[in-house]
């Protein structure tokens, strides 16, 4: 039985700004926010929701290197960005209190078995909901949608997808947007991390790096003089929150829970603290897919 939409509105109309500091996204200073656990949150005995609330504490699997999204630099406590701020707004309506969430940082190629496997309870770590995704693992959402684009030197002349069939293109092993680049005649470059790719654009061994344009206006913003994005989306990109199919309760809380982060406002303030601060505005919050 899930959580009634009413019950979630109420909690996360709880949740309280606590802490706000302004900075650059990717930065170890970038702005983030604290928000409290609901008290009196409460879910039917035996649910995967009961027994986290029980436990008051949980493992979310997010990017460390993606600025904007989920990144974590030298020194840093925790990661920030938007993808733990939905983790937060996640965590409270289960009764969990910021500091009692392990952040597990989690790759591309790495988030189903983390979630087979039980290293995390949730992933959320721009990952992009798939068919071939839900065969094996629960994607509850989507709480944000992008588009693939291209990163490219600032004196390159790339300008557009067209413009790298035949040139190496990277990104990062086990994402759909190495797939995405093959499909438009380029020739794909994998690497574990998205700060190895960045580095491969920056020295000349490979033309472009592909992936979410979100991801890509963090690295831009990081080295504007040496770094620009190019082109027009060429795929669309609908971010879900990863869980065990073994609780398939959790889909109907979720997306509850985001349901209500869109209207109480909490989740265009996580957008505005985080990815907003390359400039852009919150766009309309996406349309959830049902849960089976």
């Amino acid at each position: 039985m899930r959580m009634t939409r009413t019950k979630v509105a109420a909690a996360a109309a709880g949740l309280a700004l606590l802490t706000a500091g302004c900075g650059n996204a990717g930065s170890d200073e970038s702005e983030t926010r604290d928000v409290e656990a609901v008290e009196d949150a409460q879910f039917e005995e035996g649910t995967r929701m009961a027994e986290l609330n029980e436990a008051g504490e949980i493992t979310i699997g997010v990017k460390y290197d993606q600025p904007g999204i989920g990144f974590q630099g030298a020194g840093d406590d925790t990661p920030v960005g938007f993808d733990p701020e939905i983790g937060k707004i996640i965590a409270a309506n289960l009764g969990i209190d910021p500091e009692n969430i392990t952040w597990t940082e989690t790759i591309s190629d790495n988030r189903e078995p983390f979630l087979q496997e039980g290293e995390v309870d949730l992933v959320i770590a721009s990952y992009s909901i798939t068919d071939e995704r839900r065969e094996v693992v629960g994607q509850a959402g989507p709480y944000y949608v992008t588009g693939q684009q291209l990163l490219v030197p600032s004196d390159s002349d790339i300008d557009d997808v067209a413009d790298v069939e035949g040139e190496e293109v990277c990104s990062v092993t086990g994402s759909t947007s190495l797939d995405n680049a093959r499909a438009e005649g380029a020739q794909p470059r994998g690497f574990d991390t998205y700060s190895e790719c960045v580095d491969q654009v920056l020295d000349g061994t490979v033309s472009a790096m592909t992936t979410d344009g979100a991801i890509l206006l963090g690295y831009a913003a990081e080295q504007p003089d040496a770094l620009k994005v190019v082109g027009e989306p060429f795929s669309e990109e609908r971010y879900g929150i990863g869980y065990s199919p073994e609780y398939p309760e959790m889909c109907q809380f979720l997306n509850d829970t985001l349901e209500a982060s869109y209207e109480d406002g909490s989740w265009e303030e996580a957008f505005d603290i985080t990815l907003g601060q390359s400039g852009d505005d919150a766009p309309e919050p996406p349309a959830l897919d049902e849960c089976a």
